[in-house]
């Protein structure tokens, strides 16, 4: 089986020769994993590890999104990101919020809105020609897109944002409107160019945190469902199916999100027995395909090999037939040893650790590792 193939039989469940792949790691664990193998960019790394998944990408042409003297990078609305630095590493985090102080929309400034009109769209047809030759399950859109309590907030604040969800607050719901009009519209064009070749169009949205939702059910009746609603459909009318990425418990949400028509519950965050992978399948897994589930807090970050083996049995023995994309439950983080990482798609059966001329003379982007994590921020 190609990747296409494999994905496509885990959604009908039909079998397939090994789980498919969805990998994803921090510029530093990418790094570490490219060192051991001798790599050089991250197509060569996503061939190692077996990742089923390639995504198209319109280019991006609108306004200069300015570096600034600090360091920081602009974002589409208005915001700035810099790295935080620690002693294992980076991390991007928003440092300037434009919206923060906004308490009127007569005080909104809207020339901080991005439009579709920014990107261009001619190649889209020709990277997913190009992806289904080599065999890959085609996506567009990523993580952070949506996105609408954590995205806004990087442009306005968390508190405010769970504060503005309370009290219909015209400012948040302006912004989100804004956010929701630009995403769906992006997405929209690009599944359009496409003409029927993307098999997935991703999303995201953290209605959970460690041990309980982030919203109640009635504001995310009210907010949040009628747009997502809208979102799933229009991406079933262009053939393809939708990828929700949603950290921390969710399961509250699942019934409803299942039916405005989420397909795919991506990284699956399992820090509570009620997310347990096995509870999930046996309450939404005969409407539903689970991405992710190797827990990056706990298990990859502090197990021996032998317990991610372990783990990893565990999900080849519920998913026989399909029904899950395996992989870590979000980027595996700064400080996991490598021999976990490899354990895992070792066991899952993907891991390529025999490299050849074929992987290392794959060309790629040096700067993907960083630009990966950029992208999923705006």
């Amino acid at each position: 089986m190609n990747s296409h193939e494999r994905v496509l039989s885990a959604v009908a469940r039909r079998g397939y020769d090994r789980i498919p792949v969805k990998h994803e790691g921090t510029p530093e664990v990418n790094e570490m994993i490219m060192n051991h193998f001798g790599l050089t960019n991250m197509e060569q790394l996503l061939r190692v590890v077996g990742d089923d998944f390639r995504y198209v990408e319109p280019v991006y042409c609108g306004p200069e999104l300015r570096t600034f003297p600090d360091g920081s990078v602009e974002g589409y609305f208005g915001e700035r990101y810099k790295y935080a630095e620690f002693d294992a590493g980076k991390y991007l985090e928003a440092c300037y919020l434009p919206f923060a102080e906004v308490n009127s929309l007569e005080d909104l400034d809207r020339s901080h809105f991005p439009t579709a009109d920014w990107f261009d769209y001619s190649t889209i047809r020709r990277q997913a020609e190009a992806l289904r030759e080599q065999g890959f399950a085609v996506c567009c859109g990523t993580a952070g897109d949506m996105d609408f309590i954590n995205g806004i907030s990087r442009a306005r604040g968390m508190e405010q944002v769970l504060m503005d969800l309370i009290d219909d607050s015209p400012v948040y719901l302006e912004i989100m409107l804004a956010r929701f009009e630009f995403f769906y519209e992006v997405q929209r064009r690009t599944l359009e160019a496409a003409g029927g070749l993307i098999d997935f169009a991703h999303a995201g949205e953290d209605f959970g945190n460690q041990r309980g939702p982030m919203i109640s059910l009635d504001i995310f009746e009210k907010h949040f469902a009628p747009k997502y609603g809208k979102y799933f459909e229009m991406v079933h009318c262009y053939g393809a199916r939708t990828m929700l990425h949603m950290c921390g418990r969710c399961e509250a949400f699942l019934p409803r999100l299942i039916e405005l028509g989420l397909d795919v519950y991506d990284v699956v965050q399992p820090t509570t027995p009620s997310m347990d992978i096995a509870v999930l399948k046996q309450r939404f897994g005969d409407r539903l395909i689970f991405c992710g589930s190797v827990c990056v807090q706990t298990t990859l970050a502090w197990g021996t090999p032998q317990d991610v083996e372990h783990e990893v049995r565990r999900r080849l023995e519920l998913f026989p037939d399909g029904g899950l994309f395996f992989g870590p439950t979000h980027a595996v983080q700064v400080g996991s040893p490598l021999e976990n990482v490899l354990a895992m798609y070792r066991t899952a059966g993907s891991l390529k650790e025999d490299i050849d001329d074929s992987i290392l003379s794959i060309e790629g982007d040096e700067d993907d590792v960083d630009k990966i994590d950029m992208a999923k921020l705006f």
